[in-house]
């Protein structure tokens, strides 16, 4: 199947889904925002202990999307680790898909990587 296929289907499953997208800025999810996906959730300057609680309390299941820089690796191990100790099921599948089948290693640069593959 054709890269641009596979991305597309990606997007419909993100838009469809109840989970909350965790991303770490506001240029992250303005890029999926572009997508029509909506529900979003910015890491901000709350410690990641606190989120996790207050997740855990709101929801069952989420997708993390952090860059694969060293900074959104080391974000994603530990709000992983920390939702999973409290029940959350992170669905892995988005970010493996994302971070697997396509060169994009940031969030943000979503819609010019679109732009890019569609050409």
């Amino acid at each position: 199947m054709h890269i641009a296929r596979e991305l597309e289907q990606w997007l419909q499953g993100l838009r469809a889904s109840d989970e909350f997208i965790i991303v770490e800025g506001k240029k992250d999810k303005e890029a999926l925002e572009r997508q029509g996906i909506t529900n979003i959730l910015i890491l901000n300057k709350k410690p990641l202990y606190q989120l996790v609680e207050e997740l855990s309390s709101e929801r069952k299941n989420v997708v993390i999307l952090t860059d694969l820089d060293r900074k959104g690796r080391e974000l994603y191990g530990k709000l992983n680790n920390g939702l999973k100790k409290h029940g959350v099921k992170v669905n892995d599948k988005p970010r493996n898909f994302l971070f697997k089948r396509t060169k994009l290693r940031q969030i943000e640069g979503l819609t010019t990587y679109l732009q890019t593959i569609l050409q």
